[in-house]
């Protein structure tokens, strides 16, 4: 069977990546592109590295536009899926690429993002720990999905494995990211341009005001969730600082966090290689060994490296991913095949591009 696909935002960095994945997927036919201010133009225009894909125009964002497809996807601004997602109850897909339907928590979204709260749908990292199983099992014959937020979804993916398994604190997280501005989007921003970001890095969003926390500490209560009693969410505490730097894409986060009582170093790394031991998009790297965002360029892969610091009494995660791929479309369309029951890896790769 093949299924139609629409894909809003089209012109945007998340939007391009979906389409980029999407071009190489045999079960799939990529029907209609959308756009807002950029409509009525060819989409190679806007995305000219997609030559397979030159015969497309883009349309307006209209609910009348994207519906009758077997797949939607949406990759707008954070608060602007919303309307759409309303208006599209009979598509039998949706998978929103912002944050609009991410959060559980009404009181989270009211204090970092503002506006209509909106239903939370299935979140798409399948990989992530949840009680005593994945993420994925829900993901199986979804038919709403949020694709994750990239820097959340790198930080969850680093620590759940020692929150599952009791192994760490999770009250005292540190986690400093090093990201590229792709994540941030296509529009013109002053603190983006190239001469801003050239030989330099710049912190932002400092002192716990990013909107991708709420986020973490809501992945991590879901994974501490299968962990003895449980970890109560006042006790999911994280400060969360990203550094712009001059690479157009990619994220490395370090994160830290204490030691729990008792937990051996066996006992420790185990919990890292029994939750990804089997898993191909996600990879823990042996011992002493620690990823570059150049290993994962291209690809829908999370290498990570593990190290344990007992002169600090604490672990420390790195974790490498192409926030466009493993931390969006990727992510997306990985979610798309468990939905659809295809197999999970189906148009995506775990290799990088170098140099």
């Amino acid at each position: 069977m093949t299924y139609s696909v629409a894909v809003s935002g089209a012109s945007g960095y998340a939007g391009g990546e979906i389409l980029r994945l999407l071009a190489s997927h045999p079960d799939i036919e990529i029907r209609t592109v959308t756009a807002h201010a950029n409509a009525g133009q060819p989409l190679v225009q806007h995305q000219p590295h997609l030559r397979s894909l030159t015969h497309l125009t883009l349309q307006d964002t209209t609910p009348e536009i994207l519906a009758g497809h077997d797949v939607v996807f949406l990759a707008l601004p954070h608060g602007q899926s919303g309307q759409y997602t309303d208006a599209l109850g009979d598509a039998p897909l949706v998978i929103d690429a912002g944050a609009d339907h991410r959060l559980t928590s009404a009181d989270a979204w009211d204090a970092f993002y503002g506006g209509a709260f909106h239903e939370p749908w299935a979140y798409g990292v399948p990989e992530l720990l949840v009680g005593e199983g994945k993420q994925r099992e829900i993901l199986r014959d979804a038919t709403r999905i949020a694709a994750p937020g990239c820097n959340a979804s790198t930080v969850s993916l680093s620590l759940a494995p020692g929150v599952a398994a009791g192994v760490i604190d999770a009250s005292d997280i540190v986690s400093v990211l090093a990201v590229g501005p792709s994540g941030a989007g296509k529009s013109l921003k002053t603190h983006l341009l190239g001469s801003e970001i050239l030989g330099t890095a710049n912190p932002y969003a400092v002192g716990g005001t990013h909107r991708h926390i709420p986020e973490i500490r809501q992945a991590l209560v879901a994974a501490g969730a299968g962990h003895g009693a449980g970890v109560d969410p006042a006790d999911v505490r994280i400060s969360f600082t990203p550094v712009i730097v001059p690479m157009a894409r990619g994220i490395l986060a370090t994160s830290t966090a204490p030691i729990s009582a008792g937990a051996s170093d066996e006992e420790i790394r185990n919990a890292w290689e029994a939750a990804y031991g089997d898993e191909t998009f996600v990879q823990l790297l042996p011992a002493g060994q620690f990823p570059r965002t150049a290993d994962v360029l291209g690809a829908n892969t999370a290498l990570m490296g593990l190290a344990i610091d007992r002169a600090a009494n604490r672990v420390t995660v790195v974790t490498a991913v192409d926030n466009l791929v493993k931390g969006t479309a990727g992510a997306a369309v990985q979610s798309m095949n468990l939905a659809l029951g295809l197999p999970e890896g189906t148009a995506l790769t775990v290799n990088g591009v170098a140099p």
